[in-house]
């Protein structure tokens, strides 16, 4: 008897990838496309390491995905994120057909799936996917304001270290 590995199971992988985020002093986000059942790519946020303002997680697995299915459409996938996709990202979504995106945490700052627009559903675009949003929406979010708490205690600290305060 096959396991069967729903959102949660795969929300957990991507917050794996998160991890390895982190771990490169990144924003914590991780990404995974899976196709029948199976993962054909990941990504994690590399702007940083990449110099590179579009290496968002969602792009990294994306763009690796395409070369595994050897096509830029990636029609019966989905895209497991543990942040809501920016504009930037929804945009190479819709353009990569995607059946579907889940995500975990929502983004009020520049979700583009819903937050503070839907570009994945919206109906004058020429394609529009399935959005299941809030996919351990607590645990991806808590990652992200620990990290974001931890580089701003970071930045006060080497500043009184500058300073010469104690």
């Amino acid at each position: 008897m096959s396991e069967v590995k729903d959102d949660q199971y795969w929300m957990k992988v991507a917050l794996a990838f998160a991890d390895k985020a982190e771990a490169e002093n990144e924003i914590p986000v991780g990404a995974v496309v899976v196709k029948d059942g199976e993962m054909i790519a990941a990504g994690w946020n590399r702007s940083i390491t990449c110099h590179d303002p579009s290496a968002h997680a969602e792009m990294m697995a994306i763009r690796e995905a395409g070369k595994v299915v050897e096509n830029y459409r990636l029609i019966d996938c989905t895209l497991y994120v543990t942040l809501e996709p920016c504009p930037m990202c929804a945009g190479l979504l819709v353009h990569s057909r995607l059946s579907r995106v889940v995500f975990g945490a929502s983004d009020a700052k520049t979700g583009a799936a819903g937050s503070i627009m839907n570009l994945l559903q919206h109906e004058k675009l020429n394609h529009q996917l399935e959005v299941t949003s809030g996919v351990l929406g607590e645990t991806c979010g808590e990652k992200l304001s620990a990290f974001f708490k931890r580089r701003r205690q970071e930045i006060k600290a080497a500043k009184k270290l500058k300073n010469g305060s104690t």
